[in-house]
């Protein structure tokens, strides 16, 4: 589908403008920053609710698309558009950046850097899910992680040094692991182009069989650092710990979706063939991270990182999904040579292909509120030790609430969109990897034991004499949690807002993989 206006165009360049536009403003006018940063995040809102209310569920392929030559002795081209892939965490992007914007006025250090800093790294988020092109594509994620460095860095907690540096290390290698896999791609389809979907069309029959394992791998690992899958996960902890609140938030949030949307959209429909053989591993490691992830959050005493793990957790979710839906097209052929429908094994295939989508979109949501929490009571108490929390019902009863609401979304309470998201992956799952199933089950019950742990320690008992007193939610944290709040109950009892969007693109993901 086209568009009158470059859409996707204004949704990229909004945040960019508004972070140039910060340049210009004096150093000490610290409000003018401020609103003209927030302004510059939310605008794309709207313009995605433009595109979310012109986009066409029932058409294959990109909509509002936007191609011009870039690159043209490379044959790389700017080139945005839209599907039903993207569009969910374009949108979540969208809802999620006003937020961190709001959450970012209790910045006072090195304000103008921040919010300049602030709008690069969601220009790059944005890039990310609306680029077509591979190189369009990797100039947008190295984007959205430079800043994030900085960010960390300059504005994070005691060991900000160090964490940032972690984060640093582990997205350079993960970052130039992607590159070669993406050249290498570009050298041996001879394509003379780097357009997604001709190179994913070229890449099965051109890339010869001895060097489609060892690609598969380069295209896989940076995004496996970025989501974080276990093992490489151990930056996370830190970069969220240090992190300042918004930057968490957004980490969490988004960033993180970059890894699973890049196994999506480039690793799993370039090399199907190795996504399939591969799946029953990408499984096995999904399901440690759900375990390891749900019970070390158990075991800790620092209120962020413990949301920190739940992500490790969360997001194991949806590589489990990634895993199953590889995997749902050899299945069906085994089922149909024993002489079963195969159609129930595809079926299946698509409900896991959703649930990854949905998920990640529910995670967002839930992973967001919960961080702005964080913040809440660190803001008034300068501590995040359950030891020293409690009583907060009594002391902040609002904030409170809104952190009883964040743990019954996180731990899946029916209602609210995490429920859906994790159902559809069991369901999604079930008949390709049934004891991956029934294993993840366990990381079930180890969410609701850390997250109503977590609601038990801060909100429950006497509150210490020092934290009499402390001022309940104020009017701008209000507007940062009641949006969340609503998005996942809409999408927890209206979960076809997001399903109809996916049930186009999610047939042909699967049929892709060798579903049909």
């Amino acid at each position: 589908m086209s568009a009158s206006l470059p859409y996707l165009s204004l949704i990229l360049g909004v945040p960019a403008a508004g972070a140039l536009l910060t340049l210009l403003i004096p150093r000490e006018n610290h409000r003018a920053i401020r609103l003209v940063g927030t302004v510059a995040m939310a605008v794309p809102l709207l313009l995605v609710a433009a595109v979310w209310a012109g986009f066409d569920p029932a058409a294959g392929g990109p909509q509002f698309v936007e191609r011009y030559r870039w690159i043209p002795t490379l044959g790389a081209w700017y080139y945005l558009g839209v599907d039903g892939l993207s569009l969910p965490l374009v949108a979540l992007t969208a809802l999620i950046a006003p937020i961190a914007a709001l959450a970012s006025w209790g910045i006072e250090v090195r304000v103008k850097e921040y919010w300049v800093l602030l709008g690069l790294l969601v220009t790059g988020i944005f890039g990310v899910f609306l680029a077509l092109d591979y190189l369009l594509f990797y100039v947008f994620f190295e984007l959205s992680l430079i800043p994030m460095y900085f960010l960390i860095g300059v504005w994070g907690g005691p060991r900000r040094d160090y964490a940032s540096l972690k984060f640093f290390i582990y997205t350079l290698v993960g970052s130039i692991v992607l590159i070669v896999g993406i050249l290498a791609l570009y050298l041996l389809t001879g394509a003379s182009t780097f357009d997604m979907v001709e190179l994913a069309r070229r890449a099965p029959a051109a890339v010869p069989e001895a060097l489609k394992l060892p690609l598969f791998l380069l295209l896989f690992v940076g995004f496996a650092i970025k989501t974080p899958m276990w093992p490489v996960h151990t930056w996370l902890p830190d970069a969220h710990v240090e992190a300042p609140t918004p930057i968490s938030v957004i980490l969490a949030a988004v960033l993180l979706k970059l890894g699973t949307y890049g196994m999506m959209r480039i690793t799993w429909p370039t090399l199907p063939d190795v996504a399939r053989d591969l799946a029953g591993a990408l499984a096995t490691l999904a399901v440690i991270a759900i375990l390891y992830g749900a019970f070390t959050a158990l075991g800790q005493r620092d209120f962020k990182r413990l949301v920190a793990y739940s992500s490790v957790s969360q997001m194991g979710f949806v590589v489990l999904a990634l895993a199953a839906a590889a995997a749902a097209p050899g299945v069906a052929q085994a089922a149909q040579l024993a002489g079963r429908d195969p159609q129930v094994i595809l079926e299946a295939g698509q409900s896991a292909t959703m649930a990854a989508v949905f998920m990640m979109v529910a995670h967002g949501l839930a992973s967001a509120l919960l961080f702005l929490l964080v913040g809440f009571w660190y803001d008034r108490t300068h501590t995040r030790d359950f030891d020293r929390l409690g009583g907060m019902f009594r002391t902040t009863p609002v904030g409170a609430t809104f952190l009883g609401i964040a743990a019954f979304a996180n731990l899946g309470l029916p209602g609210f969109s995490t429920f859906i998201g994790e159902f559809f992956t069991l369901m999604g799952t079930l008949p390709v990897f049934p004891t991956a199933v029934y294993v993840a089950l366990v990381g079930l019950v180890g969410a609701a034991m850390y997250n109503l742990t977590m609601l038990q320690r801060v909100t429950m008992g006497a509150p210490r004499p020092e934290w009499s007193g402390l001022p309940d939610v104020t009017p701008r944290e209000l507007a940062t949690f009641v949006p969340l709040v609503a998005a996942m109950l809409l999408l927890g009892w209206m979960p076809g807002l997001l399903t109809q969007v996916l049930s186009t693109p999610v047939a042909q993901f699967v049929a892709k993989l060798g579903g049909m």
